[in-house]
């Protein structure tokens, strides 16, 4: 008998382990996209805080929707076009929540001369000239980037999709366990991510790119890895020059800049091997 205890014990900790990792990933898919979620998934601070260790796999649902609608309108279109469409499928998916990001850090490094008028300049929901310039920088790169892969092999921006939009968000969470979050205000939606982080959420967020990236070429993925931790490390040390510390835009821009070099890593990996 307490046996059968123990053993139903196990499997109901086992059973509520599950539904509250799927929590979290639900809690994540909401946070990051527009993609709805039951209304009965519990929200809490710290779900939240603990949400981060599936944001590489929201990048690998949002990579792999914009390579079925690319793959979808390459059936009818140039793959110029089917291109566009499959980045524009990506924006409204994701709320343009990473290039808000990017628009905000250009916009408030560009224009600022203090951390607090930087932070001041990042929390305006007006766009400036460095981030408005910075965003079309962005979006044309990554653009003609994906073209020039599709120009190479039609399939090529298939296997861009779906690997850089994964790692490059791990590339952007893993931020929070290296440096300090700067924004005091109750406002932003990053503070409650800012919290202490676990080895299980740095672990799972690891091993989600590992497991993205084991499908290139091993050449090709160390390529990659090496990349995206240059971009990582980069803007790690650019925004603790900067402000000391990262914001939750800093997060978003990291993700777009780290999109980008991993975009134009497939580029020239794939114009001299092939893969």
């Amino acid at each position: 008998m307490s046996t059968d205890h123990q053993t139903q014990s196990k499997a109901s900790l086992t059973e509520s382990g599950y539904r509250y990792q799927w929590q979290l990933f639900l809690v994540a898919l909401a946070f990051f996209t527009r993609i709805p979620i039951p209304t009965s998934t519990p929200f809490s601070t710290e779900r939240l805080n603990h949400a981060n260790r599936y944001f590489g796999v929201i990048g690998l649902i949002v990579g792999a929707i914009c390579s079925l609608i690319y793959l979808l309108f390459i059936l009818l279109f140039p793959p110029t076009i089917a291109i566009g469409i499959a980045m524009i499928s990506g924006l409204l998916i994701t709320g343009a929540f990473h290039e808000d990001g990017l628009a905000d850090v250009f916009d408030g490094f560009g224009g600022g001369w203090t951390v607090e008028s930087k932070l001041n300049i990042m929390k305006d929901s007006r766009l400036g000239t460095y981030g408005a310039s910075a965003l079309v920088m962005a979006l044309g790169l990554k653009w003609i980037a994906l073209v020039s892969l599709a120009d190479i092999n039609l399939y090529f921006p298939v296997y861009a999709f779906i690997v850089i939009h994964c790692i490059s968000r791990v590339a952007a969470a893993s931020i929070i366990f290296s440096y300090p979050y700067v924004r005091a205000d109750q406002d932003s939606k990053v503070k409650p991510l800012a919290n202490q982080q676990s080895l299980l959420d740095i672990g799972i967020l690891l091993t989600t790119a590992i497991l993205v990236l084991s499908i290139l070429p091993l050449s090709l993925a160390l390529s990659c890895l090496i990349t995206t931790l240059f971009v990582r490390q980069s803007c790690g040390y650019w925004f603790n020059h900067q402000l000391g510390g990262y914001t939750g835009d800093c997060l978003g821009a990291t993700q777009q800049l780290a999109e980008i070099a991993g975009y134009l890593t497939l580029l020239t990996f794939a114009n001299h091997y092939h893969f």
